[in-house]
């Protein structure tokens, strides 16, 4: 076995398999149920450094909310942001909103077929472009996120933090995608990494590849740069409306030249992190990329609010029963969650 290729009955034996065992194990995920490009993008897009389990519900409300590209580029950028709260990354909503627009205005009723002309779009990159196109379309073009290359490096006996291990890989998965069903072996390199071929123990002995791989478990990696901790707070203040029976909380719009999360609502944050005892309504755990956040809830009165919070941005009083519909920071939804603030469909 050479270190670049494999001979063409390895590749036929691991097509083979591969399929097979995916055939028999696969998850049974709403995408894969359907063939519709569109559907396909939007769950390709929300499972971008996001776990299966919090994507499942999101991508059917989005769907029930926007059933296909037309509806999607006619909504207002907030309706699509408060779909996608919680999920985090709010980037690629605002990207997937551009191309939809993009799409609409040159007259087209769907996606483009090609990886090619996908990868033209904004916020469609080679990976998105090439799961697209293979699962929706049939072209026959192999994909490599994460767990393709961690199966492919360990198959291959590579090291993975070799410079050059990154095109060795992406050559390979060229090689095997299998002509016929290219989605199928796509998803299932996919489904192997994330269910047997684990970064950490590895099932070996359950993987249907494990008599070609040349690593039999845990291969070398980088270490992983350690997560940062930091200590917040924030102030959560409740009134009873003026205008009707339902209360209203105060609310915070992050600025638009903000790097994260621009133009999402949160809580006010307070200036000092030491909260009394007597006020503290909660502390929850929030991580945001490499940063494990302490984030203390101080509950508060309108008379103080002002007096005891940074502010940020422009504030406004909003009903409980609008508050679900706003774009949220994953923060603010899951502290107006826990404080039972949310009705319970939208927790």
């Amino acid at each position: 076995m050479s270190d670049h290729a494999l001979r063409p009955q390895s590749v036929s034996s691991i097509r083979g398999s591969l399929l097979a065992w995916y055939a028999a194990n696969r998850r049974d995920l709403p995408w894969r149920r359907t063939s519709d490009p569109y559907a396909i993008w939007v769950s390709e897009i929300m499972l971008q450094q996001t776990r299966v389990a919090a994507v499942i519900e999101r991508y059917r409300a989005f769907l029930a909310r926007f059933p296909d590209i037309v509806s999607l580029a006619g909504a207002p950028e907030c309706d699509i942001l408060a779909l996608w709260s919680g999920l985090g990354y709010y980037r690629r909503a605002r990207m997937m909103h551009k191309t939809a627009q993009l799409v609409a205005v040159r007259g087209h009723a769907g996606l483009p077929a090609s990886a090619v002309e996908l990868r033209a779009l904004p916020g469609i990159g080679a990976y998105t472009a090439g799961a697209i196109a293979s699962i929706a379309f049939g072209e026959p073009v192999a994909v490599v996120d994460g767990n393709v290359e961690r199966v492919l490096c360990r198959l291959m006996g590579w090291n993975a933090e070799r410079a050059n291990t990154r095109r060795k890989v992406e050559d390979l998965a060229a090689q095997l995608v299998h002509p016929q069903c290219p989605g199928d072996f796509n998803q299932a390199v996919m489904e192997l990494g994330a269910i047997i071929c684990l970064p950490r123990s590895p099932r070996c002995m359950e993987c249907p590849l494990r008599r070609h791989c040349l690593t039999r478990g845990e291969h070398k990696t980088g270490s992983r740069p350690p997560m940062q901790t930091r200590e917040i707070a924030h102030a959560l203040a409740v009134r009873d409306s003026i205008a009707g029976p339902c209360g209203e909380v105060l609310l915070e719009q992050r600025a638009a030249s903000q790097s994260v999360m621009p133009g999402l609502w949160e809580l006010p944050a307070l200036r000092n992190t030491a909260v009394p005892p007597g006020d503290l309504r909660m502390t929850v755990r929030h991580s945001i990329m490499h940063v494990n956040y302490t984030v203390h809830i101080r509950s508060t009165s309108k008379s103080d609010v002002d007096a005891i919070t940074v502010a940020a941005g422009r504030r406004q009083w909003i009903s409980l029963q609008e508050v679900a519909q706003m774009p949220l920071t994953g923060l603010a939804r899951k502290v107006l969650s826990r404080a039972h603030l949310l009705p319970v469909a939208q927790r």
